[in-house]
């Protein structure tokens, strides 16, 4: 690139030399009245033409001369700040018997809950407390810019009901399941799908903690963190969902633990499986969050997602029977309920119409992906 515009710097600064002395020598060899005129016409043009090449001269100067900004931080400190929060989000978690699972302490005792959730939301408060710093001492900019960087400013309102809606068009299929085939819609009504879960500390961390926290560390900060050592947008959607998908292996540890007998094939499948998703649901998230620069709007949607789950993908539809409540062990812990359910399958026209409703909604989901996060909140261009 530098070698093409030395050229043309070239190219340009004798094309001026050519037609100054073409000028002179034009004015030089005519005498009289008549010529005099033909000179003065031709100095005329050849003075315009002079100007607007010195015009071009000075464009290309500018262009051979002008450097690209430099980045506010080396792409090696942004993957090293990066893992250095994913740690600080992960290894808390095991540090104390009060947050390991073991076989005798579920994930889910409202202890380890508490515990976890504490953790890392600390973590988060470290995190964005320093990298904060770091954008407005590095980029020398006021601390309501950092927020917008950080997505947390502004919130963003209609950008959280679009990515909402787009996300509700990929899982058409399982509302269609669940709110018409198993007649769960009275329940949305009555927001009663929304509040029950609330109730427990199992429910507050999948659809509550979970959500912001992951949202606050691997989309706002580690984003952030790429975006200011300049890396493209295209590769902060795939490879900032690593740190993510990385940051959901302790899982195996953690199945291990509680799991001791288990055959480490099993536990190998269900670690690359849950490290698949995650990342998968990375890039849609983080592609999520620079097209609308809102992290309010991403949270929303993970907590969305988490309720969801994974649509059925095979099988026919069927319907959960709920049998008898049972309780769900924990060690020293307040006891909570939960119910077994049994399984019915419903007609074969159900399944048809599922699947059906769910390519659809994946073709209008893939249509609308790009008009739907449309923002003037963006905080990148692809």
């Amino acid at each position: 690139m530098e070698e093409q515009h030395g050229r043309e710097y070239r190219v340009n600064v004798d094309w001026l030399q050519s037609r100054q002395d073409g000028l002179m020598s034009h004015v030089g060899n005519y005498t009289g009245t008549a010529h005099l005129l033909n000179s003065q016409q031709f100095l005329i043009s050849s003075l315009g033409e002079t100007t607007q090449g010195w015009v071009l001269f000075e464009r290309v100067k500018d262009l051979y001369s002008k450097k690209e900004p430099e980045p506010l931080i080396s792409t090696n400190v942004a993957v090293m700040l990066s893992i250095a929060c994913t740690l600080l989000y992960v290894v808390p978690l095991y540090m104390s018997k009060a947050s390991r699972p073991s076989p005798t302490l579920s994930r889910d005792a409202p202890s380890v809950i508490k515990y976890r959730v504490r953790a890392v939301m600390t973590a988060c408060f470290i995190c964005s407390l320093g990298t904060l710093y770091l954008i407005v001492s590095k980029g020398h900019t006021t601390y309501l810019e950092a927020l917008r960087l950080l997505g947390w400013w502004p919130l963003g309102p209609l950008e959280i009901v679009k990515s909402l809606f787009l996300t509700a068009i990929l899982f058409l299929g399982f509302l269609f399941e669940r709110g018409v085939a198993e007649g769960q819609w009275r329940n949305w009504i009555r927001w009663q799908s929304l509040i029950e879960p609330l109730t427990e500390w199992a429910g507050w961390r999948n659809y509550v903690a979970g959500p912001i926290t992951e949202e606050v560390v691997f989309r706002s900060i580690i984003v952030a963190l790429h975006l200011m050592a300049k890396i493209s947008p295209t590769s902060i959607v795939f490879v900032s969902p690593l740190y993510f998908g990385i940051a959901h292996v302790h899982h195996f540890y953690e199945f291990k633990l509680t799991h001791a007998y288990a055959p480490l094939g099993t536990m190998l499948f269900r670690t690359v499986f849950q490290f698949a998703y995650t990342t998968i649901f990375g890039w849609y998230a983080a592609f999520l969050y620079l097209r609308t620069g809102s992290l309010f709007a991403v949270i929303a949607v993970h907590s969305f997602c988490n309720c969801c789950g994974l649509p059925r993908l095979w099988g026919r539809v069927q319907v959960d029977m709920p049998i008898e409540p049972i309780i769900v062990r924990g060690k020293e812990d307040e006891e909570f309920p939960a119910q077994r359910v049994e399984q019915k399958q419903l007609g074969i026209g159900w399944t048809v119409a599922y699947y059906v409703i769910l390519v659809a909604g994946a073709v209008v989901f893939w249509s609308q992906l790009w008009p739907l996060t449309e923002s003037p909140l963006a905080l990148a261009s692809f």
